[in-house]
């Protein structure tokens, strides 16, 4: 959620909506704004979806949040990181306590 409103706001918001745009005004703008909430919502599943789609095999999972710079980068070197685990070494460097 994007907005952090607790029941004191939402009913202040209320009130001055009731105030503004008058009562008998507020139920056609309350049907307006759930039809455009409802078609962003839409446009950008649709948008998703195409995103998935033109980016090919690998991205089916892919979510919005995950184009983020920062939730990005740190997916690539996390990434990273494991393929780099799963390397083992080819040789094993012996020390010899002499030369310590």
């Amino acid at each position: 959620m994007f907005f952090d409103f607790g029941a004191g706001e939402i009913l202040g918001l209320a009130v001055l909506a009731i105030i503004l745009v008058g009562p008998e005004r507020l139920p056609n703008l309350a049907v307006d704004a759930a039809k455009l909430v409802k078609k962003i919502r839409n446009m950008s599943q649709n948008l998703t979806a195409d995103l998935r789609q033109n980016l090919g095999p690998g991205f089916e999972d892919l979510q919005p949040s995950d184009l983020h710079p920062k939730k990005f980068i740190k997916k690539q070197i996390a990434s990273a990181l494991d393929e780099e685990d799963d390397v083992k070494p080819k040789f094993k460097a012996k020390l010899d306590p002499d030369l310590l």
